[in-house]
C-alpha cells in the first residue's frame, strides 16, 4: 500500500529525470562551444579554434542522421545531431567572417575550384554550405540505394560515431608534436570529458546501438589522454627556444 501511495510522486519524478537527461543529451554537446563563440566575437580572432572541429562534427552528425533512417534510435540522439549541425554552421560562419576580415591575402578561394590545397579554407561561408550540402546529397543518395542492406546500415552507424570519436585526435597530436599544451583550454577539455562520460553512460543505460557505446568509450579515453598530456607537460615543460613564433592554434591539425 505504501508503495502504491508513493506512485503519485515517483512516477512524475521519474518522468522529470528522464526529460532532464534527454534535454542534457540534446543540448549538452554544444555547451563547450558557447564560450569559444563568445571569445571569437569579443576578440575578433579565430586563431584559437580550428574549423576542422566543425568538419568532423558535421560529417559525424550527418552520417548519424542518415543512420537513423536505417535503424531508429533514441529521439534525443537524433535531435542532438540536428542541434550540433546548426551550432557548427554558426561557428563556421563566425570564423569565416573574422578570418576574412583579418586576412591580408585577398585572393578568393571557393569550393567550386575543387582545389585540395584550399579544402576547408574557403573565403565565404556559402562555400562551406555548398560543401556540406554536396556531402549530404551524395551520402543521402548512397544511403537511399543501400538502405535495405543491414551491413551497410551498421557500417554507416559505426562510421558516424567513429568520426565523432576522432574529434580529440588533432589536439592530442598537436600536443605531442609540440610537447606542450600551451594555448589549449583545460576547461574545454574537462567539459568534453564530463560530456562524453555522461553521453556514454546514457548510451549504455538506454540500450543505444553498440557502435554508440564503443565509440563513446573511445572518446572518453582520448579526452583522458589529453588531460594526461596536460599534467605531464606541466611537470616537464620544454625549454623555450630563441625567437619562438606564436603558439599554434589550440585545435590546429
Amino acid at each position: 500500500m505504501e508503495a502504491e501511495g508513493l506512485d503519485w510522486l515517483l512516477v512524475p519524478l521519474h518522468q522529470l529525470v528522464s526529460w532532464g537527461a534527454a534535454g542534457a543529451m540534446v543540448f549538452g554537446g554544444v555547451v563547450p562551444y558557447i564560450p569559444q563563440y563568445r571569445d571569437i566575437r569579443r576578440t575578433q580572432n579565430a586563431e584559437g579554434f580550428s574549423t576542422y572541429v566543425c568538419l568532423v562534427l558535421l560529417v559525424a552528425n550527418i552520417l548519424r542522421i542518415l543512420f537513423w533512417f536505417g535503424r531508429h534510435f533514441e529521439s534525443p540522439l537524433l535531435w542532438q545531431s540536428v542541434i550540433m549541425i546548426l551550432t557548427m554552421l554558426l561557428m563556421l560562419k563566425l570564423c569565416t567572417e573574422v578570418r576574412t576580415a583579418n586576412e591580408l591575402n585577398l585572393k578568393r578561394r571557393v569550393f567550386a575550384d575543387f582545389d585540395p590545397h584550399h579544402f576547408w579554407h574557403w573565403s565565404s561561408f556559402g562555400d562551406y554550405v555548398q560543401c556540406v550540402l554536396a556531402f549530404t546529397g551524395v551520402a543521402g543518395y548512397v544511403t537511399y540505394l543501400s538502405i535495405d542492406s543491414a551491413l551497410f546500415v551498421e557500417t554507416l552507424g559505426f562510421l558516424a560515431v567513429l568520426t565523432e570519436a576522432m574529434l580529440g585526435l588533432p589536439q592530442l597530436y598537436r600536443n605531442q608534436r609540440l610537447r606542450s599544451t600551451e594555448g589549449m583550454s583545460i576547461k574545454m577539455v574537462l567539459m568534453w570529458t564530463s560530456g562524453d562520460t555522461f553521453k556514454t553512460a546514457y548510451f549504455l543505460l538506454n540500450g543505444a546501438p553498440l557502435q554508440f557505446s564503443v565509440c563513446g568509450l573511445l572518446q572518453v579515453l582520448v579526452d583522458l589522454a589529453i588531460l594526461g598530456q596536460a599534467y605531464a607537460f606541466a611537470r616537464h615543460p620544454p625549454k623555450p627556444a630563441p625567437h619562438t613564433a606564436h603558439p599554434a592554434s589550440a585545435k590546429a591539425l
